[in-house]
């Protein structure tokens, strides 16, 4: 059992924080933003609840967190009353925010000068990977820490993986949204030209997800694309912003990502018609306006 922090009970971190305890064992002292949302995760499942990052960090082996994007992130690690000034030498802050490869190699370093190990370590498997614990984490960071971490990770994961030094976790995640946005726009489309052919689509689905075009989203997302219900997943809002993370990379690195930045408009027009929670199959809405 090890002594852990978890920083952030959103959609993701809420979930995620409850297998830390109930399935790893662990001692597990949470914060967020919203005390009240703390409160009720304490209820539920045990552990403490801590009013600062800072004082939640205080002495623990492991320091997680899951927050909205660079800026909270910066927040709750190098802010006033941030975790940072609290970690203890030899401790590893495990990060499972989906934000820019710059801030986790910023934050890396001041890790490093501080005395301790950082990770970024987002996460990819949506709110239901988050519940029933089989996210697919990207790490990046210090092989001797991600050892140290990954039996404790292992708990709301089921797979976890070193994708090289700091940043690489984020580069990898950034990766995952490009090839998502791509199957998700194609799957619209297609299920769209089947509507408009007269089709059946579950029968269409039925034979071509067992061919060369099946896919997760596929296997998941068609039945409620269909029906027209897009409440069942990643919302526009945060896929436009890991969007506008890949597309500033990309800018960096100078990778050409035509069909990313295409996508990022499509979702735009989503936004505009009141979509901004929808789900990220709600591509399929845009065609049918």
């Amino acid at each position: 059992m090890a002594s852990v922090a978890f920083l952030g009970l959103g959609v993701m971190g809420y979930p995620m924080a409850g297998h830390l305890r109930n399935k790893g064992g662990h001692d597990i002292t949470v914060y967020n933003r919203t005390t009240a949302k703390a409160e009720q995760w304490v209820a539920q499942h045990g552990g403490s609840l801590a009013l600062t990052p800072a004082e939640a960090a205080e002495g623990k082996d492991f320091v997680f967190s899951c927050v909205g994007n660079d800026d909270d992130l910066r927040s709750v690690t190098t802010g006033a009353s941030g975790a940072f000034a609290a970690m203890k030498t030899g401790s590893v802050f495990i990060d499972n925010t989906t934000a820019s490869a710059e801030v986790a190699r910023e934050l890396a370093e001041a890790a490093d000068k501080a005395g301790f190990s950082f990770l970024d370590a987002p996460v990819s498997g949506g709110q239901a990977g988050a519940e029933n614990g089989v996210l697919t984490v990207m790490v990046g960071g210090e092989q001797a820490a991600f050892d140290k971490a990954k039996p404790v990770i292992d708990a709301y994961a089921r797979m976890v993986g070193l994708m090289g030094p700091a940043g690489a976790g984020q580069l990898t995640k950034m990766i995952n949204q490009i090839a998502i946005a791509g199957l998700v726009q194609g799957l619209a489309e297609g299920i769209h030209f089947g509507k408009k052919a007269g089709l059946d689509i579950e029968k269409v689905i039925e034979v071509i997800s067992k061919g060369a075009a099946g896919s997760w989203q596929m296997e998941n997302r068609h039945k409620t694309m269909n029906a027209g219900k897009y409440d069942f997943g990643f919302a526009v809002d945060w896929m436009r912003k890991d969007l506008g993370i890949c597309l500033a990379e990309a800018n960096r690195n100078g990778a050409e990502l035509p069909v990313t930045a295409l996508v990022d408009q499509f979702y735009k027009d989503v936004q505009d018609m009141g979509g901004r929670r929808w789900d990220t199959s709600s591509l399929l809405a845009r065609l049918e306006k």
